[in-house]
């Protein structure tokens, strides 16, 4: 599905147990099947947040099949902690979730995905979907040091010249 669209997937997935994904940017709906596409091809059991309204029905069935896990944006219930110890519990776990936490253009990255992998000591897969070249780029694996903001600098210096579906990433 991906090389009949013109995509390809450049780079590797890790081969490592646990870890976390970030997608960026996030930037359209397009993005989802993109991913999915992804997933499916590279046989990666994957799981990812999403906000709630697309797990009612007729999606619903779907999204949890593919690994969809609804999250009620509208208020605080301690995900961060549950998917920590959630990684504690399983051997393999890959999370994978939009630092952006929309496709709206974004200031500053959602932190979240962050203080779970640091908290699970778990790495940072950066996964960049670039439309400007119909390539999954999946960069190295960054290990957090708990400073959070040069670290999220790092982080986000990996998605230079990014394009996503709307925009380019700066």
């Amino acid at each position: 599905m991906l090389a009949a669209s013109g995509w390809r997937v450049t780079g590797g997935i890790p081969d490592l147990p646990k870890f976390v994904i970030i997608v960026a940017p996030h930037t359209s709906n397009w993005d989802f099947p993109v991913g999915l596409a992804a997933k499916l091809a590279l046989r990666l059991q994957v799981t990812f947040f999403g906000k709630d309204t697309l797990f009612r029905f007729p999606l619903g069935p779907l999204m949890r099949a593919w690994g969809g896990i609804p999250v009620d944006r509208s208020a605080s219930h301690d995900v961060v902690e549950r998917v920590v110890e959630e990684f504690a519990r399983r051997d393999r776990m890959v999370l994978a979730l939009a630092p952006e936490g929309t496709r709206k253009p974004v200031d500053r990255w959602r932190t979240g995905f962050y203080h779970i992998a640091h908290g699970a000591r778990v790495p940072i897969v950066p996964v960049a979907l670039n439309f400007g070249v119909k390539e999954i780029q999946i960069l190295a694996p960054f290990d957090t040091t708990g400073d959070l903001e040069r670290d999220l600098g790092a982080l986000r210096t990996r998605f230079v010249g990014v394009h996503g579906k709307r925009r380019a990433f700066a």
